[in-house]
């Protein structure tokens, strides 16, 4: 990374702590103007289609401001508050990628290099997520909550793009924070746990260039490295007694408190379902015998793949030190 990305990176950075940390909405406004206005040369590269990416979000984060914009100076005239409130919740759905507003989501990341895809699926869903809990339409959230679980889950089922499988992963995985967003604490330790499990993923998938599953067959990786991918894959999914795990149980635990149960059924089965398609990227992989004629030799990286299963099965000791 050069200098002149490095310089966007803090500027974006610094965009997203000035909307966490303000005390009124024209702040907060303006710190994800100067994060989205940072993060449009991170998104550029020597690939063509990555300029095609910058403008889909551009036009989409504009006119998103806009609606925002529009909703914080109206509310503060005091007429129609929930009207307008409801406005503004529909524009930070539309920042964060949620369902019914999600299409510039996948068709972007499909088009990014993965350096860009780590930063969209962690980082620029922390400001408007952090909104998110000032707002206080909860028809609008409760769909936005379900609608984002179902698509998530169903939409990643036809994809062979990894880019496109994370992406509507991201937007399942979004449901669950949403589902506890007006909790602080639940949601930020979702949205840190989804975080870490997405980067080392993507750095999996960014050192051995991998961008579709069948590039994943091609690959004669060993057997510490499939495990490694399969407990990642695995975890991200929810499955116990990986890491994944806890930040579900806290959001299914929050759920049952408040007599949400169909709620939490919706988000269980939609869980399930994305199971289905993390499973399908790793099943020719860990077949000994594999149909492909073009193998790739890679040297194995040790000190990631130890990291990855250290942090994916530290579940068990993170119960265990909270019994004691």
């Amino acid at each position: 990374m050069n200098n002149m990305n490095k310089l966007f990176l803090m500027t974006t950075m610094t965009g997203t702590i000035i909307t966490v940390s303000a005390n009124n909405w024209i702040s907060m406004w303006m710190g994800l103007e100067l994060n989205m206005l940072a993060f449009i040369p991170l998104v550029k590269s020597k690939n063509k289609s990555s300029s095609e990416a910058a403008m889909i979000y551009f036009l989409t984060q504009s006119m998103s401001s806009m609606i925002l914009l529009f909703s914080i100076i109206s509310s503060s005239t005091g007429k129609e508050m929930q009207l307008f409130m409801s406005l503004g919740c529909m524009a930070l759905l539309i920042k964060l990628g949620s369902a019914p507003l999600h299409m510039w989501f996948p068709e972007m990341m499909s088009k990014m290099s993965w350096n860009p895809c780590i930063i969209l699926m962690t980082w620029q869903k922390l400001a408007p997520l952090m909104m998110l809990n000032n707002m206080s339409s909860k028809t609008i959230m409760y769909l936005a909550i379900i609608s984002s679980a179902a698509v998530g889950a169903i939409g990643g089922m036809n994809q062979t793009s990894l880019r496109k499988i994370m992406s509507y992963s991201s937007i399942n995985h979004l449901a669950w924070m949403m589902a506890t967003s007006k909790i602080q604490y639940n949601w930020m330790i979702y949205w840190t746990i989804y975080s870490i499990m997405t980067i080392m993923i993507c750095v999996f998938f960014l050192k051995y260039n991998m961008f579709f599953i069948n590039n994943i067959n091609n690959l004669n990786m060993s057997n510490t490295e499939k495990i490694t991918y399969s407990m990642s894959m695995l975890s991200l999914g929810g499955l116990p007694p990986f890491l994944g795990f806890l930040p579900k149980w806290m959001v299914i635990q929050t759920l049952m408190n408040d007599s949400m149960l169909m709620l939490v059924i919706i988000l269980i089965m939609s869980s399930l379902i994305t199971l289905f398609f993390y499973m399908r990227s790793m099943t020719y992989m860990m077949i000994p015998f594999s149909m492909s004629i073009n193998w790739n030799f890679t040297k194995p990286n040790t000190s990631i793949n130890m990291m990855t299963l250290i942090l994916n099965m530290s579940l068990p000791m993170i119960l265990v030190m909270n019994l004691k």
